[in-house]
């Protein structure tokens, strides 16, 4: 995933734990300007089977940055949070100042963080922003979630898993439109704030599926319904209108997106494929899908 930055002379990686504290202090040792936390446990369904690790990680890591942060001056912290901390919504779209009703518990466990962000600015006067975003597709997503494995299984000619009547309306945002949201929010965004970070593409997941099947000239009968999981949202919509003062507005028209993706996944089955054929994927396509 990194090839493209390997050898600049301004990257550097450290392969880490953001709940090892020691590890987090001796790297904010050097100064750093910028923290973003794109770190977490993000999968909805791992959450509902370990929420453990989602508290770990999304809560504590967070905790763990956030003291580093303080204790060596960083100019800049930006928490990616997500649409998921509003819960379902049946009309209209959620603005910042919404009240947060998480419904599982990864969202639960991005909202601790969320708020744990912004009582550090409250508190400490750390310079705290905070983004909100829809769901993402584009490159290198990992084959967990909805549209890559979607269009894996397609291209391997096996059936599309589609949760509960496949009705459940979510809104798109290309990955690269989400990297230059965050890019104005750090350099432009007023701290303390909350910025939601919409593609203004709402879909039905079913949509979606029908979609990457027709762009493969694939049968919509690959479609399996399966049970639905527990808590599971009706409908995201976030306004982003905060943002667009800001001068961002989302470039990827969601068709030409969603036909890039897949022609990515067709390019590269290098590096899902071996994704897909490890075990710790395969129990986890094995409890979620094929047991519902």
């Amino acid at each position: 995933n990194l090839k493209d930055v390997q050898d600049d002379s301004r990257y550097k990686f450290v392969h880490g734990d953001i709940a090892d504290e020691a590890l987090v202090d001796s790297l904010l040792k050097e100064k750093i300007d910028y923290l973003v936390n794109f770190a977490a446990e993000s999968h909805v369904d791992r959450s509902i089977g370990n929420p453990a690790d989602f508290i770990q990680t999304d809560i504590f890591g967070a905790y763990v940055l956030l003291e580093a942060s303080r204790k060596h001056g960083v100019k800049r912290f930006l928490q990616i949070s997500t649409d998921e901390v509003y819960g379902s919504i049946e009309s209209g779209a959620f603005v910042e100042q919404d009240r947060l009703m998480p419904s599982n518990p990864y969202s639960a466990s991005k909202a601790g963080a969320d708020r744990l962000c912004y009582s550090y600015w409250a508190t400490y006067n750390l310079p705290v922003l905070i983004t909100r975003a829809s769901n993402n597709y584009g490159p290198y997503q990992y084959p967990e979630k909805f549209v890559p494995v979607f269009i894996t299984n397609a291209l391997e000619n096996k059936n599309l898993p589609l949760y509960g009547d496949g009705l459940n309306i979510r809104d798109w945002l290309y990955v690269t439109d989400h990297c230059r949201a965050l890019e104005v929010v750090l350099e432009k965004g007023k701290l303390g704030e909350v910025y939601n970070v919409g593609g203004g593409s709402e879909k039905q997941n079913i949509e979606v599926a029908r979609g990457i099947l027709e762009k493969l000239e694939l049968s919509e009968s690959l479609i399996q319904l399966v049970k639905d999981r527990p808590g599971h949202d009706r409908r995201y919509s976030l306004n982003f209108d905060k943002l667009k003062t800001l001068g961002w507005v989302p470039l990827h028209d969601y068709k030409k997106g969603l036909n890039d993706t897949i022609n990515w996944y067709k390019c590269n089955d290098w590096w899902w494929k071996k994704i897909k054929s490890g075990d710790h994927y395969k129990d986890y396509y094995d409890q979620h899908y094929n047991k519902r």
